[in-house]
């Protein structure tokens, strides 16, 4: 079973993902780590990202490793760092190559093939997994999605800096030339910017029960 959750940053989809895979007792998969890690190689190894075909040629030899939810760099557990500064203000430039998109999905797809999971990020219901039993896309004003990523304290960034960098890259998702954010015809849409976490996972397991 696949249950794929889509939606821009700040609304929830990363707790939500892991409460409900809990809840279930299956794993739950982060895409954004996949991407996040890979941004931090790159990052590390002063690769120019903007060389699409360099950026992809190195991206490809990395390993990637999901174990108990947390992603394994070059059998290094990088989790704890996924949210640096650094590579979130470059995570969604990396994540637009074309072909880093192809060697994730593929990475994440055989992951998956013996496993129940909860996987959530930008394009689950419409690129990975379009044949997702269940699919759900979460929203929430923008307001909301500030505030909620500034009181996770991972950020140095202010308030209104925050804000103006997930307007930034919820626009460059949206525009992505492959695996742009898009609400599938058949995902369920939820708000959540009114919502609590128990009451988002309640909606979303009744429609799964």
């Amino acid at each position: 079973m696949i249950i794929a959750i889509d939606g821009p940053a700040g609304t929830g989809k990363s707790t939500i993902a892991s409460l409900v895979a809990k809840k279930l007792n299956i794993t739950n998969l982060n895409s954004g780590s996949f991407y996040r890690a890979l941004t931090m190689a790159i990052l590390d190894n002063n690769i120019d990202y903007k060389d699409q075909a360099l950026a992809a040629d190195f991206a490809k030899k990395q390993k990637l490793e999901y174990v108990n939810s947390r992603l394994i760099l070059n059998g290094v557990d990088v989790n704890d760092h996924l949210h640096d500064d650094r590579i979130s203000a470059n995570a969604s430039a990396v994540s637009s190559n074309v072909e880093i998109r192809h060697y994730v999905n593929d990475v994440m797809r055989e992951i998956t093939k013996s496993l129940s999971i909860v996987c959530e990020g930008r394009d689950m219901t419409t690129v990975v997994f379009p044949n997702a039993e269940y699919k759900f896309y979460l929203d929430a004003s923008l307001d909301v999605q500030a505030q909620r990523r500034f009181d996770q304290g991972v950020s140095n960034l202010s308030l209104e800096e925050i804000k103006e960098s997930i307007r930034q890259r919820d626009e460059m998702d949206k525009n992505k030339a492959e695996g742009s954010l898009k609400i599938a015809p058949d995902a369920t849409y939820i708000d959540t910017s009114n919502l609590t976490i128990e009451q988002v996972c309640e909606i979303i397991i009744k429609q799964i029960s």
